[in-house]
């Protein structure tokens, strides 16, 4: 089994961690034009790159029983149970219900629900040349947004359908180029451009259009809706791929915590609840240059905190419970069995780790 790349681990523990960092910001100070720049800024890209990153581990997947037994276990199960507790949790702290529950995600559970339906496609963008899937999957995302798809996310899931099937199609070398000296430079740039470039945002786009709602919905015409989302798409490639190629390579604490994005991504939604709940983001808004300086680190730490190795042996049972049950439920296997049969390494195409979001 060839060696992890801790370069993949930097980017996902960073970007869910950015993820966390944006789910507390939309609580911090609303009205801040301040804030609403650094938010539209780090929401143009940072999903959509954690997207590229779920598409190129998604390569191998297949229509196989294994594989799709294994994406009911790690995403359909944690879906229903996560949105099951989150509604709960969300009705005991005064926060309305949905009206109907597994139709519409809540927070942060529509990635797991984009997450099942890109890899149920994948097969089939796989079987076409990288150039011809990248043009259907651009050409999905603009026609899906003169469509009213409201129910599992459906406005999101095919608007960043671009991202995923980038990453599918990429190949080791396309990533070897993104981590060149060339590439960092033009990220630095691309990045510093768009933080420019988004201060004036609401003049040509807006805040909901980074959430790939319909052009209706956002009172734009089926061809200016258009025009506005491919726009916004190059301008989320280009500085999704300037980021990426900004992560270092090097091993250590912090790339080892890249293989809990699952833990991190589904349990840090309850705590910015209850912390708002609790009147937090009221003091924040009260004091807001202070606020900006308590939150940001809060949430880094919620994320790494999550993350961690003691946090990730208590919460991982909730998190992969199907595993946890398999775990419980197989018997050892006799000493005398385990002497006379060989042990045969897990194949890495058919293994899902529960723990990881990406």
């Amino acid at each position: 089994m060839p060696a992890r790349d801790p370069w993949f681990d930097n980017a996902k523990m960073a970007l869910v961690t950015l993820a966390v960092v944006g789910h507390a910001w939309s609580l911090l100070l609303p009205d801040s034009t301040t804030n609403s720049w650094l938010y539209d800024f780090l929401y143009v890209w940072h999903m959509p790159a954690f997207v590229l990153v779920s598409g190129y581990f998604s390569r191998s997947f297949d229509l196989s029983s294994t594989r799709v037994r294994a994406l009911v276990a790690t995403l359909v199960v944690p879906f229903v149970v996560y949105q099951a507790a989150l509604a709960w949790f969300q009705a005991g702290i005064g926060w309305g219900a949905p009206e109907h529950p597994y139709l519409q995600p809540l927070w942060p559970l529509w990635y797991l629900v984009a997450l099942v339906l890109w890899r149920l496609a994948a097969p089939a963008f796989l079987r076409l040349p990288a150039g011809v899937a990248i043009a259907a999957a651009v050409a999905i995302s603009l026609v899906g947004g003169t469509l009213d798809l409201s129910y599992l996310s459906l406005s999101r899931v095919v608007g960043m359908l671009p991202f995923f099937v980038i990453g599918l199609v990429a190949t080791p070398e396309w990533v070897a180029r993104v981590r060149t000296p060339a590439a960092q430079q033009a990220g630095v740039v691309c990045l510093l451009l768009t933080l420019w470039v988004v201060r004036d945002l609401d003049s040509w786009a807006g805040t909901w259009w980074l959430y790939f709602r319909p052009y209706d919905v956002l009172a734009a015409g089926p061809v200016d809706g258009m025009l506005t989302r491919a726009a916004l798409l190059g301008l989320a490639l280009g500085c999704s791929l300037g980021a990426l190629s900004l992560v270092p390579g090097v091993d250590g604490w912090f790339a080892r915590m890249g293989a809990a994005t699952m833990v991190v991504y589904l349990v840090h939604g309850f705590v910015v609840r209850g912390v708002d709940a609790a009147g937090v983001f009221d003091w924040t808004t009260a004091h807001p240059g202070l606020g900006r300086l308590v939150v940001v680190p809060a949430a880094v730490g919620l994320a790494l905190a999550l993350a961690s190795p003691p946090a990730v042996r208590r919460l991982g049972p909730l998190v992969d419970p199907v595993g946890w049950w398999r775990g419980r439920a197989r018997p050892a296997a006799p000493l005398a069995a385990t002497r006379a049969e060989p042990v045969r390494a897990p194949r890495p195409t058919r293994t899902l780790d529960p723990t990881r979001l990406v």
